[in-house]
């Protein structure tokens, strides 16, 4: 089945499935866009096998196409620490780190450009339902400063950690700093309990949450820096950046 045939069955199954009635267009572009629309919307539930057969196969032949970085072709920027600027979804290692909100379910603001969005989007829907299935048994939103993992899917790495940063709204003050050093090191204990040797992390917190750009990377560098050394691990940690003046923030913090 060619990628267009599993993109229309996508669109199909799920407008069914809403009941939605709405013009498919016909350029591939406007295609994908009404397909991730329509994941981003979707409530976790059950579907069929036929439907995560064609789901996964698209998916994967997309992150194919937009090419695959491998952790392993990354050169360090200091001992098991990287750099690298790109779209965490295309990158393979042990896991990547997601900035969650508190519900854990993923963005549902259609085609949002928020990482949340775009790993919940290429991952498939088996993570909504996943993470549905994690906070119904907590029974209660997740705290700042935690995280939790699961598979990732269809993504090339092998977890996607989940943790929910502090949204700074006003000044900052020193329990926003504190509450994201927390995030980086529950994603750091979590994927060491479950063996994973590779974490990517995102720039929690920044953007719509708010956290100073230049005093998110200072936590996130000497947070991890200092846990590698008092705990004597070798895990290797990436941090992943998409904007170029992230990239030319943890250069100059990494590089000095």
């Amino acid at each position: 089945m060619t990628q267009t045939k599993r993109r229309l069955f996508l669109i199909e199954y799920l407008l069914s499935e809403s009941g939605e009635r709405i013009e498919i267009p016909t350029d591939e572009y406007n295609q994908k866009r009404l397909l991730r629309s329509l994941f981003n919307i979707r409530m976790p539930k059950d579907t069929s096998a036929e439907f995560l057969k064609i789901q996964d196969a698209y998916f994967q032949e997309e992150n194919r196409r937009k090419g695959i970085t491998d952790l392993a072709d990354l050169e360090p920027v200091q001992d098991g620490i990287y750099l690298w600027q790109g779209d965490i979804t295309t990158l393979k290692c042990g896991a990547v780190v997601n900035a969650a909100n508190s519900q854990m379910l993923g963005c549902f603001n259609p085609c949002h450009g928020c990482i949340d969005n775009a790993i919940h989007t290429f991952a498939g829907i088996q993570l909504r339902r996943d993470c549905n299935e994690i906070m119904h048994e907590q029974g209660h939103d997740e705290p700042t400063g935690q995280a939790k993992i699961t598979p990732a899917y269809n993504l090339p790495c092998r977890y996607i950690i989940h943790t929910v940063g502090p949204i700074v709204s006003g000044k900052l003050n020193e329990q926003h700093c504190e509450l994201l050093k927390s995030c980086y090191l529950s994603c750091l204990k979590l994927a060491e309990e479950n063996g994973v040797d590779s974490i990517a992390f995102c720039c929690i917190s920044t953007g719509v949450f708010g956290f100073p750009q230049r005093e998110a990377a200072e936590i996130a560098i000497s947070t991890v820096k200092r846990h590698k050394k008092t705990t004597k691990s070798d895990i290797k940690v990436i941090f992943n950046v998409f904007k170029d003046d992230d990239y030319a923030i943890y250069s100059k913090l990494l590089r000095s």
